[in-house]
C-alpha cells in the first residue's frame, strides 16, 4: 500500500541545512522603469522591445547589475527571431537566460527574491469588479446556520 511513511523524528538534526538565509533579498513591485533602454530598439519588433521594456518594469530589476542587462541586450536579438520565426531551440535559449535573471515564481524562490506587492489603498475592502467577496458568502452561511 502506497503512502507517505513514517513521520519524521521531532530530535532529527540536519546537517546539510541551507545557510543563504541572511543572502535573501526583498524587493517591492513599484512599476518603475529602471535600467538602459535596448540599444538599437528601432531595428527590433516592436513586441522584443516590449518584452524588453517588461524586464524594465519588473520588481525584481531593482536589483539588476550592468551584467545582467548585457545579458538583457544579448537575449534581444534571440527574443525577436524568436517572435519573427518561433522555434523550440530559441525558446529554450531565452527561457535559461531569463530564468537566470528570475523570470518566473519558482526562479525567484530559487534566488531567494521575494516580490513585496503595494498594498492597496484604504479606500475600503470592496473587490474589484468582476470579483466575488467571498468573506460575505462566508458571513451569510455563518448567520443562516446559526
Amino acid at each position: 500500500m502506497a503512502g507517505y511513511g513514517p513521520p519524521p523524528s521531532e530530535r532529527k538534526v540536519r546537517r546539510n541545512k541551507d545557510d543563504f538565509e541572511e543572502q535573501a533579498v526583498t524587493i517591492v513591485a513599484d512599476d518603475e522603469v529602471r535600467g538602459p533602454e535596448l540599444p538599437h530598439s528601432a531595428l527590433y519588433c516592436p513586441r522584443t522591445v516590449d518584452w524588453y521594456e517588461t524586464w524594465r518594469r519588473a520588481p525584481q530589476a531593482a536589483v539588476f547589475v550592468s551584467t545582467d542587462w548585457q545579458r538583457l541586450q544579448m537575449l534581444a536579438p534571440l527574443v525577436d527571431a524568436y517572435f519573427l520565426e518561433p522555434s523550440t531551440k530559441l525558446l529554450a535559449e531565452i527561457r535559461l537566460s531569463e530564468s537566470l535573471l528570475g523570470a518566473t515564481h519558482v526562479d525567484r524562490m530559487r534566488g531567494r527574491i521575494t516580490v513585496e506587492l503595494p498594498k492597496p489603498a484604504s479606500g475600503g475592502t470592496r473587490p474589484p469588479a468582476g470579483v466575488a467577496d467571498m468573506r460575505a458568502a462566508r458571513r451569510k452561511r455563518m448567520t443562516d446556520a446559526s
